[in-house]
């Protein structure tokens, strides 16, 4: 059977005109050193966009699965290492749901960490001279709902590995968020290649640190 990783992104929320996350994942390759990479965009919608991402990874059954959001006012590309049981959303979603305080999965565990090689990534990204860090907060909005989902699903497949990466704004939608910071789409889509290309070629993950103090 071929290799294959799955890229999920995100329809524009939040009024926004576009969503970079997906205009990035819409332009990457459909191969990455031999490896398929399938390419779903999701609703920006609690319900449906776990519904839709975990059907695709039946289908395809991928080696490992990226899920890529919009981080609005970050200035770089940002894996994220932790996914926290909790919804907490600050606006409605495109459905109009807005659940507050609410847990993704009663039974679930407290949180699941990416099983992706987060670090790497990011000492890849720098290594190309793109602004890069590890995160330690997916936020409370449909990103962490969809982290949290899918890596609780993965507990039932052994060997597939996911996690989830934010972008930043691109300079088109500064328009309406003047003083945020940005990338250029371009960069956003190499950087999203190049993280595939980590996650192709390392399984574990290199020991260094990209802590926070705060």
């Amino acid at each position: 059977m071929k290799r294959s990783l799955l890229i999920s992104a995100f329809e524009p929320f939040d009024d926004e005109p576009v969503n970079p996350s997906a205009l990035a994942v819409e332009r990457l390759p459909e191969s990455i050193d031999g490896v398929k990479i399938e390419k779903i965009i999701l609703p920006t919608a609690f319900g449906e966009s776990l519904t839709r991402l975990l059907e695709a990874v039946e289908r395809f059954r991928p080696e490992a699965v990226l899920c890529v959001g919009q981080a609005g006012g970050r200035a770089e590309i940002t894996p994220e290492r932790v996914a926290i049981n909790l919804i907490d959303a600050r606006i409605a979603d495109n459905q109009g749901n807005q659940p507050i305080d609410e847990a993704i999965e009663p039974a679930g565990e407290s949180a699941y960490f990416s099983t992706l090689p987060v670090k790497a990534m990011v000492a890849a990204l720098k290594e190309k001279d793109i602004p890069a860090s590890l995160s330690n907060t997916a936020g409370t909005f449909v990103c962490n709902y969809i982290m949290y989902g899918l890596l609780h699903h993965l507990q039932s497949l052994e060997g597939v590995r996911g996690g989830f990466v934010h972008v930043p704004f691109i300079p088109e939608q500064l328009e309406r968020h003047p003083n945020a910071p940005s990338l250029a789409l371009e960069t956003i889509t190499l950087a999203l290649e190049i993280c595939l290309r980590t996650i192709v070629h390392q399984r574990v993950d290199t020991k260094q640190s990209e802590g926070a103090e705060s």
